[in-house]
């Protein structure tokens, strides 16, 4: 076989095929050193262990978890040779690795997306009291989701649970998250909300959680979002960012559903008191009925009372100007021609006259009149 003689730029482009085909994208576990960042968008740093040392370079976008020197992270890299023949790691993705390394990434992400206000409470909005249609993000295998799925239907039942199955830890994790969030947003038939769960795991297996991409898709998501990831003692940033946390994905559902049966105890609570008030109202009612129509009875003997003294007393003046009772007396009744005469001046000698006594009548003819 003839040799051939390569320039140096083939022979770079030639090694760094060789490595594509053989090595697309590895893995690579090392500590963060010599960090930094040039003109606010190249990133430089080492990956390095007690054996060695690696280059390695990555746009600034790319990183999704915040690093800085001396923690412990898992990259996915593609190996070449750059054009001034130094070896190096083009890292695509970046994820923190190990208790230490996670806690100082979380916090460094967390003040920075704090600062913008994604975790402000004013964002928050309240869940559907009773939704009928549920997205959910999660794991179709994974307990978790399993739970949550049974006190759903234990809670309520016939809802519409419209699940995006989506790996829950690992690299690939953050981008099926990010992408189950937005597809479950743009349903043509819309959420009434959306529900991100996870069981329980190590710091590493939750920190799909903990990524940039992740809390951004969560605090933007147009359906409200409620997070129950891990235990109750774990608190990831999409908690932070969601409209509710829930402390287990079992916790989830108590929030997201009502309970039917204590529903039903209640309205028969509330039909119940409103029988009790409507009885004691009517009771209310006819005791003070009772006790108007004492009181008008009392007002209308009082007025009674008033009227029969009043009348007693016109009864006895009529009687006494009766003049039947002035008849009785002794006194007579003098008419002539049927009319009564009051005065001596109304009769002359000769007029017939008749004169009533109480119990008769007599004749007269007028034979003499004087005056007093």
């Amino acid at each position: 076989m003839q040799d051939v003689t390569l320039k140096v730029g083939e022979a770079i482009e030639l090694i760094n095929q060789t490595l594509d085909a053989a090595f697309p994208f590895i893995l690579i576990e090392g500590e963060v050193a010599s960090f930094k960042v040039n003109q606010g968008k190249f990133v430089f740093f080492d990956l390095k262990d007690s054996e060695g040392s690696l280059g390695c370079f990555m746009m600034a976008f790319s990183m999704k978890f915040p690093i800085e020197d001396g923690m412990k992270v898992r990259v996915l890299a593609q190996p070449k040779i750059t054009n001034w023949g130094k070896f190096s790691l083009t890292i695509r993705e970046v994820m923190p690795v190990g208790e230490g390394s996670l806690k100082k990434s979380f916090e460094i992400l967390k003040s920075k997306l704090q600062a913008e206000g994604l975790f402000d409470e004013a964002r928050k909005r309240p869940l559907p009291r009773f939704p009928v249609r549920i997205g959910v993000v999660s794991s179709s295998g994974a307990a978790g989701y399993a739970d949550f799925i049974k006190i759903i239907n234990n809670r309520w039942g016939g809802l519409s649970i419209v699940l995006t199955d989506v790996t829950v830890q690992g690299m690939n994790a953050p981008g099926q998250i990010v992408g189950a969030i937005n597809h479950l947003n743009e349903l043509a038939e819309p959420l009434d909300v959306i529900a991100i769960i996870r069981g329980g795991g190590s710091a590493d297996d939750l920190a799909a959680f903990n990524h940039e991409d992740v809390v951004r898709a969560v605090a933007s998501s147009r359906t409200p979002t409620i997070v129950g990831v891990g235990h109750e003692v774990d608190i990831s940033l999409v908690d932070l960012a969601s409209d509710v946390r829930a402390a287990t994905p079992s916790n989830a559902a108590e929030l997201l559903v009502p309970d039917k049966s204590e529903i039903l105890h209640h309205a028969e609570r509330i039909a119940t008191t409103a029988g009790n008030g409507v009885q004691a109202a009517i009771r209310v009612f006819e005791e003070d009925l009772e006790n108007v129509q004492t009181a008008i009875k009392r007002s209308l003997n009082v007025y009674f009372e008033k009227q029969l003294s009043t009348l007693g007393s016109i009864r006895r003046t009529l009687s006494q100007l009766d003049p039947n009772q002035v008849l009785r007396r002794g006194y007579s009744l003098v008419r002539k021609g049927g009319t009564p005469v009051s005065s001596i001046a109304n009769v002359t000698i000769g007029d017939d006259i008749a004169v009533q006594f109480k119990d008769g009548e007599a004749k007269a003819k007028v034979t003499h009149v004087s005056s007093t």
